[in-house]
């Protein structure tokens, strides 16, 4: 009997118009274009402005509508939709019942799951487990963020890293040996000291006092999140190559999330893989958290090719992090 695996068929996306500039950065705090292109690696963000409307799922809806430009499915055969988020649109109800309710998806089960960065590669390993184990044939996997409303545009160190967008793939069943061929996810909930937004949960529900002392936007410890994201990327692509038989030359793409381009570039050498393998465009989106990696596949799909072996890795708060080994699943039209 042959394997069945979780493909990916579409790959959709979307980023607002608004695009925050370092120079306008500048204004607001203390820096400037030169020091944000040498220690981050990012020239703009895209920002969703009140005027386009508000929410995630916005963003979420206009990816689908994308992806179903070159990949006309029929949004009732969806049976789950998974939306990888950090802010998404209320605390209830859930994001993806919000965008499979806008976009025709009525058939489907919807829930979010929260992973911070590694959000999209989380969401992928739930999916092609669905799908592998017979029950299910088609799922949506959704990952977007809105960063900035949760961004300290007082705060020099964070500011200039994050924005808004959004990016969806549709994954099916399927007997070729293209799909999700492993993966590996890790997580540390040891010391969220390093790495998190405080405010709004059940520790600390939205009062004066909370917001009064900036608890609602993120935080980060700069210096141990840059280490540890290096060497747990690191470790968990080595590990998936190894076990897979994969080296630098059989390896098509690596799509690393888009944090910052000092990490990618670390992520890249100890891997020895050569730059032209690596897809990268923070400088035009920056970190747009669970986004990342799928907006990337959005932008490189006319490059890639059925069969090519590609690498997907991620680290965000919490910590989460992993690593996804794929064989893409067509050819670009």
């Amino acid at each position: 009997m042959n394997k069945v695996h979780a493909v990916i068929k579409g790959i959709g996306g979307y980023v607002p118009n608004y695009r925050l500039t370092n120079e306008e950065i500048s204004t607001m705090v203390d820096t400037s274009d030169e020091w944000i292109i040498k220690r981050i690696g990012i020239k703009e963000r895209r920002i969703l402005k009140s005027e386009e409307g508000s929410g995630v799922s916005l963003l979420a809806v206009k990816a689908i509508e994308n992806l179903k430009k070159k990949c006309d499915f029929d949004p009732l055969e969806i049976e789950a939709v998974i939306f990888a988020t950090s802010t998404p649109d209320y605390i209830l109800p859930n994001s993806a019942a919000l965008t499979a309710a806008k976009t025709g998806m009525t058939n489907a089960f919807c829930f979010d799951i929260e992973a911070a960065c590694s959000g999209f590669i989380y969401a992928l390993e739930i999916a092609e487990n669905f799908i592998v184990s017979g029950k299910y044939k088609k799922i949506m996997v959704i990952a977007g963020d809105v960063l900035s409303t949760i961004t300290d545009y007082t705060d020099r160190n964070t500011c200039p890293i994050f924005g808004d967008g959004c990016g969806c793939a549709l994954l099916e069943a399927t007997i070729e040996e293209v799909g999700i061929i492993d993966s590996i996810m890790r997580t540390d909930g040891s010391s969220p000291e390093y790495l998190h937004v405080y405010g709004g949960g059940s520790v600390n529900p939205t009062t004066h006092e909370t917001i009064d002392k900036g608890l609602h936007y993120i935080w980060q410890d700069g210096r141990i999140v840059f280490k540890h994201a290096i060497s747990k990327m690191v470790d968990v692509c080595n590990e998936i190559m190894e076990r897979n038989h994969l080296s630098p030359d059989t390896i098509k793409w690596v799509v690393p999330h888009q944090a910052n381009l000092r990490i990618i570039d670390a992520v890249v050498n100890r891997l020895n893989v050569r730059p032209d393998k690596v897809m990268i465009n923070i400088e035009k989106y920056g970190n747009t958290s669970a986004a990342t990696i799928p907006i990337c596949l959005w932008e490189w799909e006319s490059k890639l090719q059925k069969g090519d072996n590609i690498i997907l890795t991620a680290f965000g708060a919490g910590f989460t992090w992993g690593a996804t080994y794929l064989k893409w699943g067509y050819d670009s039209k």
